[in-house]
């Protein structure tokens, strides 16, 4: 059986309980996923994998499904703790070759930021297998120009969800996903 995903799409979500399972159980109904039995896959943007809205993606969706995703997750319950999770995303030109996915989980970060470094991470994973030269310790916005200035990455971008703890002490999580979907190809299994 072929298991390269073929579409994926991007959800976020917040949740606040007194249970730190719970706080996560809401974040994921926020993001839409809460029905699914979810499988963290590391970070590879398969090759020819077509990104669809999350709409489309949900739709897709089924009850009890095995579904995969690269997923952030960060939870506290420190009164007014800033807490992100973010997913970055880095697209070659050349759609035979495959991108990168990268998770980065974050305290202290406004969005902004933790969304940017999680962008630079599957930037930069990408970058190095394309042997692109690069100085690491540049800032991302004078990386990103000379990664596409390379001509090999066609296109970086990221999903990012931030908020800060509950004031009374609740857990609060918040996650950000990329869900991969799988399509049956019609291919019969022993």
């Amino acid at each position: 059986m072929n298991f390269v995903p073929s579409k994926i799409f991007f959800v976020k979500g917040v949740g606040v309980s007194k249970d730190r399972l719970g706080s996560f159980e809401l974040a994921l109904r926020d993001a839409g996923i809460q029905g699914c039995n979810l499988v963290n896959v590391s970070s590879i943007f398969p090759p020819k994998c077509k990104m669809i809205s999350r709409d489309e993606g949900l739709k897709m969706l089924r009850t009890g499904q095995i579904t995969f995703s690269v997923m952030a997750r960060t939870e506290t319950n420190e009164p007014n703790r800033l807490i992100s999770a973010a997913v970055g995303l880095a697209l070659p030109k050349n759609e035979e070759h495959h991108g990168y996915l990268s998770e980065h989980h974050a305290y202290g970060e406004k969005a902004e930021i933790a969304g940017e470094y999680a962008e630079d991470l599957a930037a930069t994973m990408l970058a190095t297998t394309l042997g692109i030269e690069f100085n690491p310790n540049t800032a991302w916005e004078e990386r990103e120009q000379i990664y596409k200035a390379s001509g090999h990455i066609f296109k970086t971008t990221h999903i990012c969800q931030s908020a800060e703890g509950n004031k009374d002490g609740l857990w609060t999580s918040v996650v950000a996903c990329a869900v991969l979907i799988i399509e049956d190809n019609g291919e019969k299994t022993a």
